[in-house]
C-alpha cells in the first residue's frame, strides 16, 4: 500500500508539492483570519510564489502564534468541526485543534499508509496501548487508520500489564502500539507470571513517544533491552497534533518516511534558513489537505536531520531521523550542549536503574544545573561512580545524581494529567 507519489522521482515530488503549496496559499488567504492578517501585515503577495523554491520567502509560524491566536487559525465555521483535539502542552499551554469530517478522513489515510509502512496489513489484529480519550489526537488517529485498513483493534489503553496480557492471550494480536519502555514492563510481568511471551503471536510493535535508534540508525540501549529479551520487530514513528501526519519507519529502519501528499518538510537553522544537506536543524512543516486548521511553515521545536538516500522499500521520499532533542530543552552544562534523549540513552545502558527523572534548574549564576534522580535495587557508591564515569565517557560531563525510590518517582513519571510517561522536568527561569 505505497501511494504512487511516494515512489515518484524527486523532481516529480517537488513539482507535485509546489502545486499543492499554491492551492494551500489561496485557501489560507481566503479562509484563515490569522494568515490573512499575516500576509497583509508583511505585504506578502502570494501570487509571487510560483514553486516550492519560493517557500523560504514566506513567514514562519511558531507555537507562540498558535497559543496566542488559537481561534484565528480556524478556517471553517465551528458547525463543521467534528472532533476537538489538544496538544500535550509539553512546552507551553495546550492548543486546541478542530477537525472536520474531511480532516478525520485525512487522518485515517495518514495512519493507514504509515501502519502499512510498518508491515501491518488487512487481517492483522492490533492492540492499542494508548489512550483514545482526553482530546488525544494520536489514539483516535490510530483507531481510524486501522479501521480503514480493515485491521482488528483491541482498545486496551495505557498501562496495567495484567490487563494487557489478558487481552494478548485472549485475542491474539499480531502487533502492539505502545511507548517502548512499557514493553519492558510487559516482559517483566510475563517473566514473573510464567507467561510464554516468546510464543504469544506478537510480530511487531509500533513505538511512540521514545526513540528507538541512535543517529546512525543503530539500535539504542532501550530498543536493545527490549529485543534482547523479546524477538519482535520494533518500528519507530514520529508525529504531532499540529502536523496531523506521521513519519513511520519501514522494515529497513532508516528513518520515518515522508508522505509528500500530506506535508511539506524543511529543516531550518536559527535564522530560519534551510540547513545544508545532511545537517541537523529545526523541523518545520507545511500541512497539505487539512480543511479546519492548516499550518504554513510551522516550527516544531524538534531538532532532526533529513535523509534522502534511496530506501530499499521503493519509496523515494526523504526520511526523518531520530529526534536529537527539542530546541527549548537544550541544556548548556559546563560548556557542553546536551539534550534529554542523550541522557536517557546513557541511563538506559544500566539494567539496574528501575526508573529515573531528569530535573533542570537555573543556579545563582544564571547557568543550567542538572539533577538526575534514579531508583535502583542496590544503592552502592561503586555503582554511582560507574554511572558517573559512563556519563563522562559518553557526554564528556557528569551531572549531579541522587538515589531515590521507584515509589517516589512513579507519581511524577506517570502523572494522571499526562498522556505519556514524563522523565524530563525543566524548572529554568524563562
Amino acid at each position: 500500500m505505497i501511494p504512487p507519489i511516494e515512489t515518484a522521482s524527486a523532481a516529480e515530488i517537488k513539482a507535485f508539492q509546489g502545486q499543492r503549496l499554491l492551492e494551500l496559499l489561496a485557501y489560507l488567504k481566503q479562509n484563515s483570519p490569522f494568515y490573512k492578517a499575516l500576509f497583509e501585515k508583511g505585504n506578502i503577495d502570494i501570487n509571487t510564489i510560483k514553486s516550492l523554491d519560493d517557500l523560504a520567502s514566506l513567514p514562519i509560524t511558531t507555537k507562540e502564534d498558535l497559543q496566542k491566536y488559537n481561534n484565528d487559525f480556524l478556517c471553517v465555521p465551528t458547525t463543521k468541526i467534528i472532533d476537538y483535539a489538544t496538544t500535550s502542552g509539553t512546552l507551553g499551554e495546550p492548543v486546541t485543534f478542530g477537525m472536520t469530517d474531511a480532516d478525520l478522513d485525512r487522518l485515517a489515510y495518514n495512519e493507514a499508509i504509515s501502519f502499512a509502512c510498518a508491515g501491518i496489513k488487512e487481517g492483522d489484529i492490533v492492540q492499542l496501548m494508548t489512550t483514545i480519550d482526553r482530546r488525544f489526537m494520536a489514539g483516535l488517529a490510530y483507531f481510524l487508520g486501522l479501521r480503514k485498513m480493515k485491521v482488528g483493534v483491541i482498545r486496551v489503553g495505557a498501562g496495567i500489564p495484567e490487563l494487557q496480557w489478558d487481552s494478548i492471550l485472549k485475542y491474539k494480536p499480531t502487533h502492539l502500539i505502545t511507548v517502548p519502555s512499557f514493553l519492558l514492563k510487559l516482559i517483566e510481568y510475563a517473566e514473573a507470571h510464567h507467561i510464554d511471551y516468546q510464543n504469544s503471536g506478537i510480530k511487531g510493535a509500533v513505538c511512540i513517544g521514545e526513540s528507538l535508534r541512535n543517529q546512525d540508525f543503530s539500535m539504542n540501549a532501550l530498543s536493545k533491552k527490549i529485543t534482547d529479551k523479546w524477538g519482535i520487530k520494533l518500528y519507530s514513528t514520529y508525529a504531532s497534533t499540529e502536523m496531523s501526519t506521521a513519519f513511520t519507519e519501514c522494515g529497513h529502519g532508516i528513518g520515518g518516511h515522508h508522505h509528500p501528499e500530506l506535508i511539506i518538510t524543511e529543516v531550518l537553522d536559527d535564522n530560519n534558513q534551510p540547513v545544508k544537506n545532511g545537517e541537523a536543524g529545526e523541523l518545520t512543516f507545511t500541512t497539505l489537505g487539512i480543511e479546519a486548521m492548516p499550518l504554513l511553515r510551522f516550527k516544531t521545536g524538534d531538532i532532526v536531520q533529513l535523509h534522502d538516500a534511496p530506501c530499499q522499500c521503493g519509496r523515494n521520499t526523504v526520511r526523518v531521523g531520530p529526534v536529537i532533542g527539542r530546541k527549548q530543552q537544550m541544556i548548556k552544562y559546563k560548556g557542553t550542549t546536551l539534550y534529554p534523549p542523550a541522557m536517557n540513552d546513557v541511563l538506559n545502558d544500566f539494567d539496574a536503574i528501575e526508573s529515573h527523572i531528569i530535573v533542570i534548574d537555573t543556579n545563582d549564576l544564571g547557568t543550567d544545573e542538572i539533577l538526575i534522580k534514579i531508583a535502583v535495587k542496590n544503592r552502592t557508591d561503586t555503582f554511582l561512580q560507574e554511572l558517573k564515569d559512563h556519563f563522562r565517557a559518553k557526554l564528556r560531563v557528569t551531572p549531579k545524581i541522587e538515589f531515590t525510590t521507584s515509589e517516589a518517582l512513579r507519581p511524577l513519571i506517570f502523572n494522571p494529567m499526562s498522556r505519556k510517561p514524563v522523565h524530563f522536568f525543566d524548572n529554568r527561569k524563562s
